[in-house]
C-alpha cells in the first residue's frame, strides 16, 4: 500500500506529482495508515489466539493389549465399533513403548519416567509435570478409577479382583502431604465410585478396568472371551456416560496401552473419541498418546508435560 505523501515521487508529491496541500492532510493521510495497519494485526493476532473446546467433563478408558485390526471390525466387540462408527476414529494411532506401564505414564505424564517394564516405579510419589496436577493447580479437578482397587489411597501393587497398580500412573504421584506435581490419596479411586451422576465427575477422570475387563486377562481365558467381556463391561459400565457426554459438552476417549505384540515397533492402536462437539468420521493423521495428552492439555490452558509439549493436538475431529 501506498500513501500520498509517502510514495515512490518523493515526500509531499503524489503519483502525478502534485504537491500535498499541507501538513494537516499529510498527518490525516498517515493516521489513516497507521490505524489499518494496527487493526489489521489486532485480527489476525485474535485470530490465532482462539481457544479451543474445553469440554465440562473428560473420561479416558484405557483398554490393554490389542492391536488396531483386532478390535475394529471384529464382531467379537460389537458396542466398540459402535462407538468408532458413531464416533472419531483415528486409523493411524500407536502406543509410545513395550510393555504396559511405560504407556500409561506416558498418557497421564508425556513420559515414561525412565521405566522399561511394569514393576515399581522408582523414586516414587514421583514430582515430574503430570496432568493430574496440572489440572487441579489450574483450578480443575481429577481422579483415576480402578477397578478392583481395595481402598480410597490404595497402594498395593495388586489385588483381588484383578487391580494391577502398573496400570494405574497417578499412583505414582501419590504424596501424604503433595508437593509440587503430587496428587492427593483422594485422587485414586476405586471403580466402584464412579458417580452414577455424571455432574459430579471431576473435570478429566481416568478409568482402568480390572485384568478380566480390559482385554488383558489371565494368561488362561482365551481372546474372543476377553473381547467379548470386555465390550459388555464398557457398554454396561461407560455407555450411559457416552450417551450423556454428547448432550452435556463433555467427551470419552476410548484408547488402548499397547498393541499385543511386544516385538512390534507399529504398536498400532484404536483410538476413539466420542463427544459433544466430536465430528464423526475416520481420521487417518498419526497420533499416540503425547498427542491425546496435548489435546487434553489444550482444552483446558494447562502447561504441557514433557513430550506433550512437542506433540500436535487433535484439532480436525473437533468442531469450532
Amino acid at each position: 500500500m501506498t500513501c500520498a505523501g509517502f510514495g515512490p515521487f518523493g515526500p509531499g508529491r503524489d503519483r502525478l506529482g502534485h504537491g500535498i496541500r499541507s501538513a494537516a492532510a499529510r498527518r490525516d493521510a498517515l493516521a489513516r495508515f497507521t490505524l489499518a495497519a494496527f487493526l489489521s494485526t489486532v485480527v489476525a493476532v485474535g485470530t490465532a489466539a482462539a481457544a479451543p473446546w474445553s469440554p465440562s467433563h473428560i473420561v479416558v478408558v484405557i483398554e490393554e493389549n490389542h492391536s488396531y485390526d483386532q478390535i475394529i471390525g471384529n464382531a467379537d466387540a460389537p458396542y466398540i465399533n459402535k462407538l468408532a462408527a458413531t464416533g472419531a476414529l483415528f486409523t493411524d494411532s500407536h502406543g509410545v513403548a513395550h510393555p504396559s506401564q511405560p504407556n500409561y505414564l506416558a498418557l497421564f505424564s508425556g513420559s515414561t519416567q525412565d521405566t522399561s517394564g511394569d514393576g515399581a516405579v522408582r523414586g516414587t510419589p514421583l514430582t515430574a509435570p503430570n496432568l493430574g496436577a496440572a489440572l487441579i493447580a489450574k483450578g480443575y479437578t481429577f481422579a483415576g478409577y480402578s477397578e478392583g482397587l481395595p481402598d480410597v489411597g490404595s497402594l498395593k501393587h495388586s489385588a483381588r479382583g484383578g487391580y494391577a497398580r502398573k496400570h494405574n500412573p497417578w499412583s505414582d504421584w501419590q504424596a501424604a502431604n503433595p508437593g509440587p506435581n503430587q496428587l492427593p490419596a483422594d485422587a485414586n479411586r476405586p471403580f466402584r465410585n464412579f458417580p452414577s451422576n455424571f455432574d459430579r465427575l471431576p473435570t478429566v477422570a481416568f478409568v482402568v478396568p480390572n485384568l478380566s475387563h480390559d482385554q488383558h486377562g489371565d494368561g488362561l481365558t482365551g481372546d474372543r472371551t476377553l473381547i467379548r467381556e470386555s465390550d459388555a463391561w464398557l457398554q454396561r459400565n461407560i455407555g450411559a456416560y457416552a450417551q450423556w457426554a454428547v448432550t452435556h459438552n463433555s467427551l470419552l476417549i476410548v484408547t488402548w496401552d499397547e498393541d499385543d505384540n511386544d516385538d512390534s515397533p507399529a504398536n498400532h492402536i484404536a483410538t476413539i473419541l466420542i463427544g459433544a462437539q466430536v465430528k464423526p468420521g475416520k481420521y487417518e493423521e498419526r497420533i499416540d498418546h503425547y498427542g491425546v495428552l496435548r489435546t487434553i492439555e489444550d482444552f483446558y490452558g494447562l502447561p504441557h508435560a514433557a513430550a506433550s509439549a512437542k506433540a500436535a493436538p487433535i484439532v480436525d475431529a473437533i468442531a469450532e
